[in-house]
């Protein structure tokens, strides 16, 4: 199996034309460009938090276009806190959802703060606070723990399950004693790179269409894919929800075209194995081989491992210039 995506994914990188592969270089380029000016701005900003902590408060000059005004800070049974967040990020961080599940949360009236129900996701709270989710009391994590798992088929891709069915969280078990929840879907009878994460704030970036984090599939088809649909899956496919559009498209191997691999950044539910059925092909296997630039390279299926430092950075500074 792991000579079979080495030898696709030597494949799927040729790409199928000089001018897909000129695009994705100036991509790539445009890509690391993009995180060396968010990192550079990033230590800037340091720099420049830091001088003024340092500096006398009468030298700080008040913010352009804004009233000076002095701060006021929370105060909770008499104990001042100046580390405030939403409630949605607090909740998000204390590994229980992702920041948009958790907005949900707090609007369908599942969250008391101190006691009394709070249902506006932006409401500023402190880790001094008492959080309850559903009359459970949730701490604040500061422990992020970033876990890449090759995920088998037959593992559904959620927290728990009332059916009873397996779920990825079963797969990691004995990885960490915190509460990680899996970024993204992948349905039952996917198998790939799937990341879980306790880290509220990564969860939502990586979810968000608008950073456009892309993906890259080995699927395997029950016939061949035909040169006429080849191109209809190139010029974009007409959907219920929509056209779907992919980055790339490639044959794995010229004799066998019932395998392909297929590039794309769209988060809409089954969209790649939608697309081949709208098409008349049935999907005999799906395979993510890589996912906001992280592989499975030496993870066997159903293992895991811990992202490293510099991975984490990549992630957290990925198409950092989307607003």
């Amino acid at each position: 199996m792991k000579r079979k995506t080495d030898n696709f994914n030597k494949f799927f990188n040729k790409k199928n034309n000089a001018a897909i592969k000129e695009q994705h270089k100036q991509e790539k380029k445009a890509v690391k460009k993009e995180r060396k000016e968010a990192i550079e701005r990033h230590f800037e900003e340091k720099r420049q938090k830091k001088a003024l902590s340092q500096a006398p408060a009468a030298a700080a000059p008040a913010p352009a276009g804004r009233k000076a005004a002095e701060k006021v800070p929370y105060v909770r049974s008499g104990k001042p806190n100046a580390e405030l967040i939403p409630l949605n990020k607090y909740i998000a961080h204390s590994g229980i959802c992702s920041r948009r599940d958790a907005a949900d949360l707090i609007r369908e009236g599942k969250v008391l703060v101190n006691g009394k129900p709070v249902t506006e996701p932006g409401t500023k709270v402190s880790p001094e606070d008492l959080v309850k989710v559903s009359g459970k009391k949730i701490t604040i994590s500061r422990n992020f723990v970033y876990i890449l798992l090759n995920k088998p088929k037959d593992y559904i891709t959620t927290t728990d399950d009332p059916q009873g069915r397996r779920t990825v969280l079963d797969l990691i078990r004995h990885a960490t004693t915190e509460r990680v929840y899996p970024v993204g879907r992948l349905d039952r009878n996917t198998s790939g790179v799937l990341l879980l994460t306790n880290d509220g704030e990564l969860a939502q970036k990586l979810a968000h269409p608008r950073h456009e984090i892309k993906k890259i599939y080995h699927v395997v088809l029950d016939k061949a894919l035909t040169k006429t649909d080849y191109e209809k899956i190139v010029q974009g496919v007409e959907l219920e929800d929509g056209m779907a559009h992919v980055d790339a498209i490639a044959y794995e191997d010229a004799k066998d075209r019932s395998q392909v691999g297929l590039e794309i950044h769209s988060g809409r539910n089954r969209i790649v194995r939608r697309i081949f059925e709208s098409l008349g092909y049935d999907v005999r296997g799906l395979d993510r081989v890589m996912y906001a630039g992280l592989t499975k390279k030496n993870v066997q299926r159903g293992k895991w491992r811990f992202l490293n430092e510099k991975e984490v950075r990549i992630l957290k500074y990925l198409n950092s210039s989307v607003k």
